[in-house]
């Protein structure tokens, strides 16, 4: 892996289904809306339902900045469950088939564990990275510094 894409890349699109089996295509928000790229492991984690929580918890001061995109290898299927036992409200998204097909594109999955590592983006109207971090595995990430990323533009 080369390493996750630099501040000032093009993001590259993809269209990936969420928790309701919708597609979401990342470029639909160029123009008129900043996105908070959130790549996690895998479903059901103590790290990632942490980390997702933090985001449930605080979406208003999130979604006043940024549509909130989270990506991980799981299905959708896996999603919809997740989302409804923990109440998250924003898209899960599917990256799984072609398997981390966007986690490769961003240079953040990890081929040797099979799912994506703690990779964060964010995405201005422009489709262009504007805050890249990735997190090594079980180090967890700290929503604050999203917000002061956002808040930054």
């Amino acid at each position: 892996m080369a390493g996750p894409l630099d501040v000032g890349s093009v993001a590259p699109d993809f269209i990936l289904k969420d928790q309701n089996n919708e597609e979401v295509q990342l470029s639909t928000f160029r123009g008129h809306r900043t996105v908070l790229l959130v790549f996690y492991p895998l479903a059901f984690s103590g790290h990632c339902q942490g980390e997702l929580g933090a985001l449930r918890d605080r979406l208003d001061d999130f979604t006043e900045l940024a549509e909130v995109l989270t990506v991980s290898v799981d299905s959708a299927y896996a999603h919809k469950v997740w989302a409804t036992e923990q109440g998250y409200e924003f898209p899960l998204l599917a990256d799984f088939w072609p398997h981390g097909a966007v986690a490769q594109a961003y240079g953040v999955f990890n081929s040797a564990k099979g799912y994506a590592d703690r990779g964060t983006f964010v995405v201005d109207i422009d489709g262009i990275i504007r805050y890249a971090a990735v997190n090594e595995p079980g180090t967890p990430r700290d929503p604050e510094e999203w917000l002061k990323a956002l808040a930054a533009l």
